[in-house]
């Protein structure tokens, strides 16, 4: 198993960006797809991106396209989240989450390590 551990999160400016990184200790990160979703207050977790354990795959929400990018370095068991062109509406909470089985998913059910979250505080 792995245990994803959030960190990067901050407050920036609309139209700046942040780095979040996803430690995931453990062994056999490459039998891990990785997830990033996020939860604003009152509102449900939603999906943010998604990279498969080759990288070959990724997949992102419609409201982050272009402007984030999901990455990942298996030789040092981490998953990233470059944030560019932030907005207000990106203000939540971001987790990290791994899938069994290499590849990942845009649903949250579906994955079996979550991190416990890092703020992500985007001000107008």
């Amino acid at each position: 198993q792995v245990q994803p551990v959030e960190s990067g999160g901050g407050l920036v400016q609309a139209g700046g960006s942040l780095r979040l990184s996803c430690a995931a200790a453990g062994q056999s990160f490459t039998d891990y797809g990785m997830g990033w979703f996020r939860q604003a207050p009152g509102k449900e977790r939603e999906f943010v991106a998604h990279i498969s354990w080759t990288s070959r795959t990724t997949h992102y929400a419609d409201s982050v396209k272009g402007r984030f990018t999901i990455s990942r370095d298996n030789a040092k068991n981490t998953v990233y989240l470059q944030m560019n062109g932030l907005k207000p509406e990106d203000t939540a909470v971001y987790y990290c989450a791994a899938r069994f089985g290499g590849l990942g998913s845009s649903d949250r059910n579906e994955y079996d390590f979550w991190g416990q979250g890092t703020q992500v505080t985007v001000s107008s």
